[in-house]
């Protein structure tokens, strides 16, 4: 009495089929046994481990094991300029970027940015202190834009507009 014998009606094949294949488990493969058996202290309801952990915490591994502590440390210092430098410096400078490890500020004038530049290693200090995840190592005071006076087919270089701007 074989599965293929036309004498045995479909249901008891595929009963006979059902019970050799998942019926008796020693007659199934390794790997069947090695997937369907349990593993010890999985499903133990107050087994060690299974704490529900803070979300603040989870958080904290996501972002530690994304690689993603730098730049959301790099995010919050460019978002914290005003406690950083005091409120009246930070309406005249605003933290442009980071990039390998300079941070660039742009200044409303230059002589904010020449005050800025005096303030440099406070500055530095205050970040390596607060924010040593964001990787700065200096910090670069811009002032503004002057606009280009280079136009037409026959400018010559000149000494430029100075410090006409700021």
């Amino acid at each position: 009495m074989n599965d293929r014998d036309p004498a045995v009606d479909e249901h008891v094949a595929v009963y006979l089929r059902f019970r050799e294949v998942f019926g008796d488990a020693s007659k199934r493969s390794y790997m069947a046994r090695k997937r369907n058996e349990k593993k010890p202290g999985t499903s133990v309801p107050f087994a060690p481990g299974r704490d529900p952990h803070g979300l603040g915490d989870v958080m904290e591994s996501l972002t530690n094991q994304m690689g993603w502590s730098s730049p959301l440390a790099r995010s919050e210092l460019l978002l914290a300029w005003p406690t950083i430098v005091g409120a009246e410096t930070a309406e005249h400078s605003d933290p442009v970027g980071i990039e390998e490890g300079i941070l660039t500020i742009r200044c409303d004038s230059t002589a904010w940015a020449t005050q800025l530049r005096l303030m440099r290693s406070r500055i530095t200090t205050t970040i390596a202190q607060q924010y040593p995840e964001a990787g700065v190592e200096s910090v670069r005071f811009e002032g503004p834009n002057a606009p280009s006076w280079k136009r037409g087919p026959r400018s010559i270089p000149g000494r430029g507009p100075r410090d006409t701007y700021g």
